[in-house]
Formats: structure tokens, C-alpha cells, sequence
């Protein structure tokens, strides 16, 4: 019984938690998946326009010549990478990112 209640705790925040998000869900993808859903977002913009001083903070920290590895930064849509945003510091910033 003793291991019982605080479990029930877990599921009972769990629960209740779960639910403060529900109302903020406006589509659900899987809900039909042969079809989109009319209110999905939508790519409106195809090919990512990035101006030089992207390209120039994405290799930050990094010497010329640039390795072959870095061509990904070619293919590299609209998305959030973790690779062009500083990271830790102290001991852990090998880029200097945080000078």
C-alpha cells in the first residue's frame, strides 16, 4: 500500500497535466492518414534563402579549410539545428562561441 500512493500521485499529476495541453491542439495527424488535414500547417516557401552572416555564424569557431561534413549546411531548410546556436560554456565551448 505504501508503494501504491505515491504512484497514484504520479499518475494523478500525470493526468492533470496531460490535459492543460489538450485545448491547445488544433489537428491531429494520424487521425485520418490517407488525408491531410485541412488545418495542418503548410511549407508556403520551398528552397531556404540564407543571407551570407548565416553561413558566417554557422561556422563559428571552425578553421578554413572547412571539412566536407559541413555540406550539410547547403541542404539546411528552415528547421531548428542545434549545430549554428551556441551551446555550453566554459571547458565544453570548443567553438568559442561564448568569448
Amino acid at each position: 500500500m505504501k508503494k501504491l500512493i505515491p504512484m497514484l500521485g504520479v499518475v494523478l499529476c500525470y493526468g492533470l497535466c496531460s490535459q492543460a495541453y489538450a485545448g491547445d491542439i488544433t489537428f491531429i495527424a494520424g487521425e485520418k492518414p490517407y488525408e491531410r488535414p485541412a488545418n495542418a500547417p503548410m511549407i508556403v516557401e520551398t528552397g531556404a534563402k540564407k543571407p551570407t552572416a548565416w553561413y558566417d555564424n554557422a561556422v563559428t569557431g571552425i578553421t578554413t579549410p572547412y571539412p566536407y561534413s559541413l555540406s550539410f549546411l547547403d541542404n539546411q531548410g528552415n528547421w531548428y539545428t542545434p549545430f549554428n546556436h551556441p551551446g555550453m560554456t566554459s571547458g565544453y565551448d570548443i567553438r568559442n562561441w561564448h568569448k
